[in-house]
């Protein structure tokens, strides 16, 4: 894994979610949270939960005011670019206008010292089939100005998540793989499902953080 590691992938994929395990799992330094457009799981939420394991998340409330929602990200989010001593990973939002965000860092990019991986859940409806996943990636990229470097299968039904269910989504994955030369470089499985099946990529548990409280 590369030092920076930047998430997109569409409402309801679980991108939020890969994030906050990828953060503790990976001893990241920083959880950069740069979705401002579609912040439904926040990982403002999870704050004592990062700190605990050494993580300093920066996001878009003001300090002290945990209820605020500004459409802006702190000035902090930048410092991993430039500071080569931190790891990170950052949450970008997943459409064309939200992937716009990452912009702002273009003088501070550099593309090798990143891995920039789409998340895929083929149950929602904007990444139900392998063409819907392949007109993303274009909008996603020709917005951020980077190219995706891998894909992440995070196929679920939430509760009624089953092998079968993660299989097909690699199916999908790999016909956008093919097409596109993008390597599935992870396979995300929640803990409770068993499993012995050979998933493509690097097999990941998955623990709920944000989504517990609800789903």
């Amino acid at each position: 894994m590369k030092r920076l590691v930047i998430l997109t992938g569409h409402y309801g994929s679980g991108k939020s979610e890969i994030a906050v395990n990828m953060a503790i799992d990976e001893k990241m330094d920083m959880l950069v949270d740069l979705d401002i457009v579609n912040p439904y799981f926040r990982s403002r939420s999870v704050r004592s939960l990062l700190e605990s394991h050494n993580v300093t998340l920066v996001e878009s409330t003001l300090e002290n005011a945990s209820g605020s929602d500004l459409p802006f990200i702190s000035s902090k989010g930048s410092r991993p670019f430039y500071d080569e001593s931190l790891r990170a990973v950052f949450d970008l939002a997943g459409t064309k206008s939200g992937a716009k965000i990452l912009k702002q860092y273009d003088q501070f990019i550099n593309p090798e010292a990143i891995e920039f991986l789409m998340v895929v859940n083929i149950f929602r409806m904007e990444t139900a089939d392998a063409n819907k996943i392949i007109h993303l990636i274009a909008e996603l990229e020709g917005s951020a100005q980077l190219k995706v470097t891998g894909l992440i299968n995070n196929t679920n039904l939430m509760k009624e998540t089953t092998e079968a269910t993660i299989i097909e989504g690699e199916r999908v994955l790999k016909e956008v793989s093919s097409k596109l030369n993008i390597p599935i470089v992870y396979t995300f499985i929640e803990a409770s499902i068993k499993t012995q099946y050979p998933f493509a990529g690097e097999v990941r548990r998955l623990t709920r953080h944000l989504a517990k409280k609800w789903l």
